[in-house]
């Protein structure tokens, strides 16, 4: 108990959540997460492990889970596919040059003008550099930070299935360790809310969390990962992203 006390008060979670996850991480080996405590050599690292969790519980609409954290220090920061390292969304040439290099943020920020209706594909099915400078972004937000404000306005809660990345085991493995304390997520969850979330799964390891018993509590959107460029033309996705409108500012 010790070791969950110190992990969780690293993190600084939103109050409402203090108790959902001092009992999920009863599931996890104690050694384990003493290992996370006495050897920081893992991303995000102590004091941003748990930072999905620094926003309230009981306005949570949407679950979405991604799979690992950024294999970078200045990028990985506890929120599923937040980069930290991005500050500007857009540039005068359309994405900026740091969402550029980040494919999956590329991939979903493409996925979000096309289905918000702020550009469409040209005659080879492509969304391009120019289109998206041509594209008029009044009233859009600006940078990375007023993307994922947005994102927490409209109920989501943005985990990685496995909140670890340990140089010495693959993200597939780690996620092992973090199953049943998923498990124990979903099921509290689902009896703290009145109304259920919706998962939303995205790439091979988070798909994985479907088998969960717990996970029958929920309506489900799965889809590939957003390193996929498939994922920008996915119809659950456009449908997503049409109805939650995330690049409109406010």
């Amino acid at each position: 108990m010790d070791n969950i006390q110190a992990l969780i008060s690293k993190s600084k979670i939103h109050t409402e959540w203090q108790p959902l996850l001092s009992e999920a991480l009863t599931n996890l080996d104690d050694a384990y997460l003493a290992e996370l405590l006495e050897e920081p050599n893992w991303l995000p690292g102590t004091n941003h492990l748990f930072k999905a969790f620094q926003r309230n519980l009981k306005d949570v609409r949407y679950l979405l889970i991604g799979e690992s954290p950024y294999p970078r220090l200045q990028s990985a920061n506890g929120i599923a596919f937040y980069d930290a390292a991005v500050g500007d969304l857009w540039s005068d040439k359309g994405l900026s040059k740091a969402v550029n290099r980040a494919t999956s943020m590329r991939n979903i920020l493409k996925t979000a003008l096309l289905a918000e209706g702020h550009l469409t594909v040209n005659g080879e099915g492509k969304i391009t550099q120019e289109a998206i400078a041509r594209a008029d972004k009044t009233g859009l937000i600006k940078t990375m930070s007023e993307l994922f404000d947005n994102l927490h306005r409209r109920g989501f809660l943005m985990l990685n299935a496995t909140p670890v990345l340990h140089p010495a085991r693959k993200p597939v493995s780690e996620a092992l360790f973090w199953q049943d304390f998923l498990q124990s997520i979903l099921a509290q969850l689902a009896d703290s809310l009145d109304q259920q979330p919706t998962l939303v799964l995205w790439g091979k390891i988070a798909k994985s969390i479907e088998a969960l018993p717990a996970a029958n509590h929920y309506q489900k959107l799965i889809s590939e990962h957003p390193y996929n460029i498939s994922f920008i033309n996915n119809s659950l996705m456009q449908n997503l992203f049409a109805e939650i409108q995330i690049l409109t500012t406010g």
